[in-house]
């Protein structure tokens, strides 16, 4: 686990409104580098589902579409229509963005510094690796093919929400 200030970050939502990553502050955000065309895009179904149960009590999963790995669409319109229609994924999307490379997204440069549970950091392997940032700013990375329903997951989101939040 890292600690990480994050809450500066630009961050740009899927329909253009700019803000920061300091809007979801005081939540548990589960970053994740999502993509349409992907083996792992089913994983949408299990994020909207943690969006759904954890919605209301200080979470959201906070989606970052990239096409570095060749599987997302070309526009954020079609982004946008396709994780409403055939996930319905209700939780904020962000633009397209870099997670590797020196033109990375500036908040995927920071996450990268975050070791995983087998102690890999660096760049972002593939579609769907997830970033848990926790309310005091603590990090926790898992690997694409974690589920983002995994007990450990699950576990930190649970023991990171205030106390008696329903």
């Amino acid at each position: 686990m890292t600690s990480l200030d994050l809450d500066e970050i630009p961050v740009t939502l899927i329909d253009g409104r700019q803000t920061t990553f300091g809007e979801w502050s005081g939540k548990v955000r589960l970053v994740v580098n999502v993509a349409s065309r992907c083996g792992l895009t089913p994983q949408y179904a299990r994020l909207e589902a943690l969006q759904h149960q954890y919605g209301g009590r200080g979470f959201t999963v906070l989606g970052f579409p990239s096409n570095q790995f060749l599987q997302e669409f070309g526009s954020e319109r079609k982004i946008a229509g396709y994780c409403a229609a055939t996930w319905g994924v209700t939780f904020p999307m962000m633009r397209k963005v870099r997670v590797n490379g020196r033109n990375r997204h500036p908040l995927y440069a920071e996450l990268a510094s975050v070791s995983d549970n087998e102690g890999r950091s660096g760049r972002v392997r593939w579609n769907f690796e997830k970033f848990l940032v926790l309310p005091d700013g603590a990090v926790h990375r898992f690997s694409p093919n974690t589920v983002p329903d995994d007990p450990r997951i699950v576990a930190l989101i649970e023991d990171s929400l205030p106390e008696g939040a329903e």
